[in-house]
């Protein structure tokens, strides 16, 4: 699996880009981010409000329940606001 960080998302995590196998009990972008989360403090300071948080697998915008598997793009992000 690759993961994109972008925005303050990457700051916090210190990296732009990861590759990990997906774990066994991985299955959702939520439980994706529960394992993330446990990598580092910067991967629990990024994701520790989901609110504030959008997700993209595969280049589509998905919600927290969408399933994820070996060989997805997820990508991590702040909601985007223009002007």
């Amino acid at each position: 699996m690759v993961l994109l960080y972008f925005a303050w998302v990457r700051e916090r995590i210190g990296v732009a880009e990861e590759r990990l196998p997906v774990q066994e009990d991985v299955a959702s972008v939520a439980a994706l981010l529960d394992h993330l989360a446990t990598r580092s403090p910067g991967h629990a300071a990024a994701l520790a409000d989901r609110s504030a948080l959008r997700v993209a697998v595969n280049q589509a915008h998905v919600g927290m329940d969408h399933a994820v598997a070996d060989g997805d793009e997820v990508a991590l992000f702040p909601p985007v606001t223009g002007g």
